[in-house]
């Protein structure tokens, strides 16, 4: 009787290891992400599929703020996030105390210089305004933007915190006029271009694709910098449920979904060989 005991328990218990086996291994095969309703979470509704033929159940909640969102990354509940830049990620770190890291850049939604009064950059003439964000990253931004297209050079190292003050040469006697970001649009009949950021752009009536005389390329310092990044807890970067959700975020299929659904407001990252040299060094 004792030995029919003993192996019903042996029994009972390698059912029970096998079961929460099996679960573990389902488990691992679920990737839970937060993100932000717009672009972020009908972005990863595109992912599934691709998951799904890999073996992944993508669970995506949507958050309406930018707290919780790295809160259930660092405790755990979550495996990851997709909402935010990098320099929100150090800021929030920082703060906080967590310990989120990017996992991979996946897209950037650029500043870009629409029509005022003119119609085309090449009408630019001596003493023309020109409207931009007041607040420090933004008119930095929209600074770097201007200086890429010739329009003016800023002192070398302001980078993004540059401030019109940083203008070293000004060929056009450009007239910097600050605003606080929402209300730039407001003075297109006013200055002979703006400088906005997407989605302020596509509040004012802009399509960014069709109407920005031009926009932050992939390869720029504001680009590589506010590139919107899926963020996980340190350590766990290179889980391979991470890997794959990354990846699939890159794809092809991915990256023509964004193009042809934002209009140019969501542009897909490309990672260039100096972005990359960057992450392994740090």
């Amino acid at each position: 009787m004792k030995k029919l005991v003993a192996a019903a328990l042996t029994g009972a218990l390698f059912v029970s290891s096998l079961g929460f086996n099996v679960f573990a291994a389902d488990d691992e095969k679920t990737i839970k992400v937060a993100a932000s309703a717009t672009p972020h979470a009908e972005i990863l509704e595109q992912v599934k599929p691709i998951l799904e033929k890999e073996g992944y159940d993508l669970e995506v909640t949507v958050f309406n703020d930018y707290v919780q969102p790295n809160e259930v990354v660092e405790s755990g509940d979550f495996d990851a996030n997709y909402f935010q830049h990098i320099p929100y990620l150090n800021s929030f770190n920082e703060e906080k105390g967590t310990h989120l890291v990017n996992a991979g850049g996946i897209h950037y939604e650029p500043f870009g210089i629409y029509p005022g009064t003119k119609k085309s950059l090449d009408d630019i003439a001596d003493g023309d305004s020109i409207a931009v964000p007041n607040d420090t990253t933004n008119e930095a931004r929209a600074l770097l933007l201007l200086q890429d297209n010739g329009i003016i050079t800023l002192k070398d190292g302001a980078g993004l915190e540059a401030t019109k003050n940083d203008i070293v040469d000004n060929p056009y006697n450009i007239d910097i006029v600050e605003l606080e970001a929402a209300q730039v649009a407001r003075v297109v009949n006013e200055t002979a271009y703006v400088v906005l950021n997407g989605n302020y752009a596509l509040e004012a009536g802009f399509s960014v694709g069709k109407d920005a005389l031009a926009y932050e390329k992939s390869d720029s310092e504001a680009a590589k910098t506010y590139v919107n990044v899926i963020a996980v807890k340190e350590g766990n970067e290179n889980d391979e449920g991470i890997k794959a959700l990354v990846a699939a975020l890159k794809s092809d299929e991915i990256k023509e979904y964004i193009n042809n659904t934002y209009d140019g407001a969501v542009i897909p990252f490309e990672e260039s060989e100096d972005t990359e040299e960057t992450t392994e060094a740090e």
